[in-house]
């Protein structure tokens, strides 16, 4: 008997949990609460049925992979439901105290999890059997759990599992992933004030600016639920951000030359001594930048060049930040394979490339 399978939410990461699991061996059930996106994965046929929550007694494993407020919620209503004794139960949040604290007290075996992983894109249609590939799927069993059975599932998705207590996940990736994002989030609306004086502003933003904010570009529903349950550890946070602030604001205030360049050696120190080809918690930009001259048919070669390759792009723009030049045609690939090889093409067709630093 085919052991069966229910992901509740079908956005980027339970869409592509679908791809990658769905085989012979499981069926597989899924339920989003739009319902433009089950049609979608009816249509496509992600998975094997569409189901409502009231089909969840059947189930053999439960993966919610909905915001961290909407897990919390099901988690209420699945505890109110004949479960089967032997069912495994599990999320993709970002933050897992919360999460932790509630499976305490449930009639059922809940397993956290959050699989390091994202794209630009989002919705069922971004839908990647690839995008847990070499990333890391982080697990917070409560005390006696087999987790065994629950990575059996995800090995298709060949990420790399790690096991840690909840309160060190969510300190963890507050640093690494969501300070950074109230950071990026905070610039863009300082840069809002800015246009409204200065409206070349806009303009002049769309390089490196545009690139070190490029992560604010998120779900507003998905951060608020990351914040609001991961709020204490992010107060402490945010304090010592505006300390470090105050210290680099007080060495400007007296003139201090040796403690501002302090401040970025040792930034730089650090930034260069991190790894390069391990996925963290921020999801990894694959960006080439590509110098156009002004000569007609210049974007529409590199775009050929991709193309014969039978290399996938998934997101194209282009950059009018240079006079020298037509423009810079920035390519985002999908996977860091994809963008080498698209670079090497490039230039052998005397185009001058540049990578994401």
């Amino acid at each position: 008997m085919r052991k069966k399978v229910f992901v509740l939410g079908l956005g980027l990461i339970g869409a592509s949990l679908c791809r990658a699991i769905k085989n012979s061996t499981i069926e597989l059930f899924g339920w989003d609460y739009s319902p433009e996106t089950r049609e979608i994965a009816r249509e496509v046929e992600l998975v094997d049925h569409i189901a409502s929550i009231e089909r969840a007694p059947e189930m053999d494993v439960i993966i919610l992979a909905v915001p961290v407020l909407s897990t919390l919620h099901y988690l209420h209503e699945l505890a109110r439901l004949p479960l089967k004794e032997s069912v495994i139960v599990t999320d993709t949040g970002s933050t897992k105290n919360e999460v932790m604290k509630l499976a305490q007290n449930l009639p059922f075996t809940f397993i956290g999890g959050h699989p390091m992983a994202g794209s630009h894109k989002s919705g069922v249609k971004a839908g990647n059997p690839n995008l847990f590939e070499e990333a890391y799927y982080i697990l917070t069993p409560p005390e006696g759990a087999d987790v065994d059975p629950l990575m059996e599932l995800l090995e298709p998705t060949r990420a790399k599992f790690v096991v840690i207590e909840p309160d060190s996940h969510d300190e963890i990736v507050g640093v690494l992933s969501h300070l950074p994002h109230i950071v990026a989030s905070g610039l863009v609306k300082m840069s809002d004030q800015l246009t409204e004086e200065h409206p070349r502003a806009t303009q002049l933003a769309a390089g490196g600016f545009r690139d070190i904010t490029r992560i604010a570009s998120s779900d507003p529903q998905m951060w608020t639920d990351i914040l609001l349950t991961n709020r204490e550890i992010l107060l402490d946070l945010i304090t010592n951000w505006q300390d470090e602030m105050s210290k680099i604001r007080e060495s400007l205030v007296q003139e201090d030359q040796p403690a501002i360049y302090d401040f970025f050696s040792q930034a730089k120190h650090s930034r260069d001594h991190l790894p390069t080809k391990d996925h963290g918690v921020i999801p990894a930009f694959y960006d080439l930048y590509i110098d156009i001259p002004d000569i007609a048919g210049a974007i529409a070669k590199v775009m050929t060049i991709i193309s014969e390759a039978n290399i996938s792009i998934i997101n194209l723009k282009i950059q009018e930040t240079r006079e020298d030049i037509f423009g810079v045609l920035e390519l985002s690939f999908k996977n860091q394979a994809d963008l080498e090889k698209g670079q090497l093409l490039i230039e052998e067709a005397d185009f001058r490339c540049r990578r994401r630093s």
